[in-house]
């Protein structure tokens, strides 16, 4: 069966064909319409009869960070208008009380109220359709109070919303995020909203692009982790926010199982930022809860750690004179100034290739000018720009490992997209893990990761009640539970004795455990699963032991071994490497 990946980032969009054990990869820059990077990167990895298609998409994550979403209106319970702005209490910085917070999707004047409220146990008053008031926008969200537990209200307060507004993208909180909070649940169903138009004409567009060139139906990655269909990822696109970063989590435990390591640490540097996530047991972790553009949203999501440290990072000096990098890129267009296509700052990019740790061309058909990167560092050491990126992602990878209790000595380096494995011996050494893995396919990963991943539907039911009162529960998934009167959770898995698991994990964290206080369950989640192809392929070549300082060029991606450091790769072609 012929399995085709693509995955578009911000510089690159990568192609991942799985063919009868054989693998083909390609890249091609990234254009303005992502459909016409999707059709040019399957066209250039050679896909013509293909049976599976999966592909990871930027469109809803950029139009949220960049703020091109639909005119939406917000509809809440008379009296509560100002949620999305009242927020939390929580600072933008804590010590600087005049830092301005992000600011809501929703502007206040298009904020409404309607008569009618539940509450935690039914209805207080009856709900008045009537006081609902007049709306326009391309898009609605509806967030009624208690609605993750008395959804009645809110589906009446849609229905008739729709009927006003039959081309809206209407959107109630219990579809989405039923979960209490609701804040967070208000926030999560604003930008569900407010991405819906923008994704639904980008899939509609990509859907009649890939029929054009005879392609099927693509699936869509979630943020969880799993694949869904079109029309599913369009009618609720805040699922698809980190849709690339969660392919390569994916593809990182895939390619780190099938090397002997089940617990890892993936690090995917592209060409605008870096992102990492720990991997344990061979599942990489996953989250109910991330910010995004300093808005949470409260879906599940592999947990993923992003900094703005990329191979396109821009280098420069702050009103002190030290050394910066990031977050600020070259992107695709001009792209770093060795690619000589009109960009003049310095990136880290060309910091190594002056390093020699470059090749004289890159994936893509990019040809590197050595004497453009030369000029653009006029005065900046090159490897002082690789120690303060490194330190920016040394950064990330203790937040997800050693800021969590866990030893990265436990761990292999999981080095992937097309500036990781340049960086990842000398992160490891700082870290302290012992062994880096850098796949064969390592520029696309994520592409490999879209190819393997599975179908996935992620749902969640609200309790909020003692755990003795819960009745019974699935016998597989994940609670949220805390002791009565706490403000935060434990999630755990599901099973026999939770309350005592509960207990143990509570020490375990915090350092002790209230064993006669009422355990509260806040929350079930679990996860319909269908399993995705499994990857089995042999590797394009062979590679004996190598010895550091050696650079090591791979299909996307370029390998820097320092000294100190050796390996060679497996029958999968993934390099392990090891500290000597």
């Amino acid at each position: 069966m012929a399995i085709l990946g693509v995955d578009v980032g911000g510089t690159f969009t990568d192609a991942v064909l799985l063919d009868d054990g054989r693998l083909a990869t390609a890249k091609v820059l990234t254009a303005p319409k992502q459909e016409e990077s999707v059709v040019a990167a399957a066209r250039a990895v050679g896909a013509v009869q293909v049976e599976r298609f999966a592909h990871g998409t930027t469109v809803a994550t950029n139009a949220l960070l960049e703020r091109k979403g639909a005119r939406t209106a917000f509809v809440t319970n008379a009296g509560f208008e100002h949620l999305l702005h009242l927020r939390r209490q929580t600072r933008a910085h804590l010590y600087r009380l005049c830092a301005a917070q992000p600011e809501p999707l929703v502007p206040l004047d298009r904020c409404f109220g309607v008569r009618g409220r539940f509450g935690p146990d039914g209805e207080l008053e009856p709900l008045a359709l009537d006081t609902l008031p007049a709306l326009d926008g391309e898009a609605v969200a509806v967030c009624l109070l208690h609605a993750d537990r008395h959804p009645a209200h809110e589906r009446a307060v849609a229905a008739e919303i729709r009927r006003r507004l039959p081309d809206a993208h209407v959107v109630a909180s219990h579809e989405v995020a039923p979960e209490f909070r609701e804040y967070e649940r208000a926030s999560t169903t604003a930008a569900d909203a407010y991405l819906g138009p923008v994704a639904g004409r980008y899939l509609s567009a990509l859907a009649d692009a890939c029929s054009a060139a005879g392609l099927p139906e693509p699936l869509v990655m979630r943020s969880s982790g799993g694949v869904a269909t079109p029309r599913q990822a369009a009618a609720h696109p805040a699922t698809i926010l980190v849709s690339g970063p969660a392919a390569g989590a994916v593809g990182a435990a895939k390619l780190a199982a099938l090397a002997g390591f089940e617990d890892a640490i993936g690090l995917d540097m592209g060409g605008t930022s870096t992102d990492v996530c720990l991997v344990a047991g061979g599942v990489a972790e996953r989250t109910s809860e991330r910010q995004i553009g300093g808005l949470p949203i409260r879906l599940p999501s592999v947990d993923i750690h992003t900094v703005g440290a990329g191979g396109g990072s821009l280098v420069w000096r702050d009103r002190g004179g030290a050394l910066r990098v990031g977050p600020q890129s070259a992107g695709a267009d001009p792209g770093p100034a060795c690619y000589g296509r009109g960009g003049t700052q310095a990136t880290v990019t060309d910091a190594n290739l002056v390093l020699g740790r470059l090749p004289a061309g890159l994936a893509g058909d990019v040809t590197l000018d050595r004497g453009a990167a030369e000029r653009a560092l006029d005065g900046i050491d090159p490897a002082a720009v690789v120690d303060v990126v490194n330190a920016e992602m040394l950064r990330a990878l203790r937040v997800v490992s050693v800021e969590r209790g866990h030893d990265p000595e436990r761990f292999a380096l999981v080095a992937f997209g097309g500036a990781g494995p340049l960086h990842a011996c000398e992160l490891a050494e700082e870290l302290g893990t012992g062994t880096v893995i850098v796949p064969e396919a390592a520029g696309v990963l994520s592409a490999l990761g879209l190819v393997a991943s599975d179908e996935r539907r992620d749902s969640v039911q609200s309790y909020v009640m003692p755990l003795r009162a819960a009745g019974e529960l699935p016998r597989e998934g994940e609670a949220d539970l805390r002791y009565s009167g706490q403000s935060f959770e434990l999630t755990l898995p599901l099973q026999d004795d939770l309350a005592g698991a509960f207990h143990q994990g509570h020490e375990e964290l915090y350092g002790f455990a209230a064993r006669d206080r009422e355990i509260e369950l806040v929350a079930v989640r679990t996860a319909e699963l269908r399993p995705g192809p499994r990857i089995d392929f042999v590797a394009q070549s062979h590679k004996a032991v190598v010895t550091g300082p050696e650079v090591v060029e791979l299909s996307g991606a370029t390998v820097w071994i320092p000294a100190g450091w050796s390996g060679a790769t497996d029958g999968h072609g993934t390099m392990i490497l090891a500290r000597r």
